[in-house]
């Protein structure tokens, strides 16, 4: 049921661009195993190598891996635990009696960025950073029901095939290639030393060292590759904003989001994966008048005094 919500969510018209990105990225990782295509064995072990990052990567395994990456870690504090437990708790029980299929498992984290911030993934998923912590109980629940409404809507598996599998690939890739040079730098250096002598040798150390470069570089091309996906995904995601912000106003929490938005400005300062995520954000400005345009003239009261929030 999780794939079949996966391969719905990546078929809507918004997200085509990750749409294409994942199948020149099958076809680039089964011509990395496959030699480019010159064996059949290899392009199933590619399409099975992706196959099975992907399974991983919509697992808790993947999600675990994606909070890693960013920074997100168990609450421990207890202050800030006894703060925002009941305000997590107030919001998922509006989220779940509007969508029961969000389960009784979703967790919140947090990190240590200080850039005011919040982000969902995968289905259990919610993580908030120290930065949002400045903020009034109020505000950070209009922040906390938009981001239920990304796991509400399933916005939030995508992100999560591209980084994390791709991060697997990488990682399998890495490992056979390795396991592949060294046994067959190994034989021939046996069979150099053997009957060539020292030059021999150092001949096939040569070509060893070459193969391990050329695979390096590969992964560093492929690295790239996947940043290019994380960019589809926050440019496919602008419209998912939206409809995030619409489940916040539904939840009762309009006014509190337009006024967290409005003291976010345009720019962040977060670095990596966060600042991708934060990109994927259309224009704060429109956000807020699209809220507005929920409820008339309720939110004209809103101030855009961009320091009155923190």
């Amino acid at each position: 049921m999780y794939i079949v919500d996966f391969i719905k969510s990546l078929t809507k018209k918004n997200n085509i661009g990750v749409f294409i990105w994942i199948i020149l990225n099958i076809l680039l990782i089964t011509a990395l195993f496959s030699n480019g295509y010159e064996s059949w064995q290899g392009v199933l072990l590619g399409l099975g190598i992706y196959v099975v990052s992907m399974v991983i990567a919509l697992s808790p395994i993947g999600e675990w891996m994606l909070r890693l990456q960013l920074g997100c870690k168990n609450i421990k504090d207890p202050y800030v635990l006894q703060r925002l437990e009941p305000l997590f708790g107030e919001v998922y029980s509006k989220a779940r009696a509007a969508n029961p299929e969000l389960g009784d498992n979703v967790k919140m984290y947090i990190s240590d960025d200080k850039e005011p911030n919040a982000f969902a993934t995968g289905r259990k998923t919610v993580c908030v950073t120290c930065g949002l912590l400045d903020y009034s109980d109020e505000h950070i629940k209009g922040v906390l029901a938009h981001e239920f409404g990304h796991l509400a809507h399933k916005d939030t598996d995508i992100i999560l095939v591209v980084s994390v599998g791709n991060m697997v690939v990488n990682a399998i890739f890495i490992l056979v290639r390795f396991l592949a040079n060294f046994a067959m730098i190994c034989g021939q250096i046996f069979t150099a030393a053997s009957s060539e002598g020292w030059s021999g040798f150092i001949a096939t150390l040569f070509v060893g060292f070459g193969r391990i470069i050329a695979d390096a570089i590969l992964v560093l091309l492929m690295r790239i590759w996947t940043q290019i996906g994380v960019w589809l995904c926050m440019h496919s995601s602008r419209q998912n904003e939206y409809e995030a912000d619409r489940y916040s106003y539904d939840c009762g929490y309009g006014n509190e989001l337009a006024e967290v938005l409005l003291s976010f400005g345009s720019g962040g300062k977060a670095s990596g994966l966060f600042a991708a995520l934060a990109s994927s954000h259309p224009d704060n400005a429109d956000r807020v008048e699209k809220l507005r345009s929920y409820s008339g003239s309720a939110m004209d009261s809103i101030s855009y005094n961009n320091n009155s929030f923190i």
